[in-house]
């Protein structure tokens, strides 16, 4: 998730830039053309557009503050140019609502589309409103919306139906927890031993405090790796809490679970971070006791999370 935004950060910084290049051209065609009264308008907005791209790149708390300054740049621009086309005015009274679904969530997007329907209709029919046109333009305003609505509702879909944490590759809570009854019914049935290694990150909320969302991904993803690399691919990493994470080993003995912990402990050492320095990490093991429930286990698992967590 996290580079999948990262990347759509880039493309928009792209589209960014690319529009900052059309106003400067478009400043240029003006100049050329002898259209001096034009020119500042398109000049000053390549400016602001620059601006917009320099922020999108530069921090990622800054990327909607960069889309509301390239909707401002959209605005203006539209709004001195649309009363001067006397051909497709159609297509120009479009521009805006579609510019605004691409920039702003659907929700802000459409109350802002709606409540701005008489100022483009006003420009563009010079005071007047036009029976035929307003319908095309809230026409366009419902079906343009349509396309991110389902946008929304895939991701949310994918985010109800998808095991695993929305920050880290970790499964989430509740298939943490039925994968842990199925192993522990497994291996109650199969008379295999079972260990689940609890680990807590302490400088997780410090981190996110001090130095941001960035500083927290690289806690959870450096967590993510070591337990990659040091473990099975049978063995079951998942998130029980914010800073709270069980790792499920099924048919290990304690002896091969304290080796884990000790080389899970190991690798976590070695990550050392920019922000926080080495990862920090508490471990402990715990292991079902004979004749001991399911539930019973569990709730001796949710315990020693919590003591880990009060230190």
């Amino acid at each position: 998730m996290p580079e999948r935004r990262f990347r759509f950060l880039r493309l928009f910084a792209a589209w960014y830039a690319s529009g900052a290049l059309l106003l400067l051209g478009m400043a240029l065609w003006l100049y050329l053309m002898g259209e001096y009264e034009r020119l500042p308008l398109p000049a000053a907005l390549s400016l602001l557009m620059l601006v917009a791209t320099l922020l999108s790149v530069t921090r990622e708390d800054h990327s909607r503050l960069a889309a509301y300054l390239v909707l401002i740049c959209g605005y203006l621009l539209i709004a001195v140019e649309l009363p001067r086309q006397s051909g497709l005015p159609s297509l120009w009274v479009g521009v805006p609502p579609v510019l605004t679904l691409l920039l702003l969530p659907l929700g802000p997007a459409m109350l802002l589309n709606v409540a701005l329907t008489p100022v483009w209709l006003a420009l563009l029919g010079n005071g007047e409103l036009d029976r035929n046109m307003l319908l095309g333009y809230l026409t366009l305003v419902v079906v343009a919306a349509l396309v991110p609505w389902e946008q929304v509702r895939q991701h949310a879909l994918l985010r109800a139906t998808d095991p695993r944490d929305p920050e880290c590759p970790a499964v989430g809570r509740e298939t943490l927890h039925e994968r842990l009854a199925s192993e522990a019914e497994r291996a109650a049935l199969l008379g295999q031993p079972l260990a689940v290694l609890l680990v807590h990150l302490p400088q997780l909320e410090m981190a996110e405090e001090q130095f941001g969302p960035r500083a927290r991904q690289a806690l959870l993803d450096g967590l993510c790796q070591a337990v990659a690399s040091r473990c099975r691919d049978q063995d079951i990493l998942g998130r029980e809490g914010p800073a709270d994470f069980w790792l499920v080993l099924p048919d290990t003995t304690e002896s091969g679970a304290l080796l884990v912990q000790q080389r899970l402990g190991q690798a976590l050492e070695q990550t050392t971070l920019m922000e926080t320095g080495p990862v920090e990490a508490r471990l402990r093991l715990c292991r079902p006791r004979p004749g001991e429930s399911r539930q019973r286990f569990h709730q001796r698992l949710q315990a020693g999370g919590q003591s880990l967590a009060e230190g």
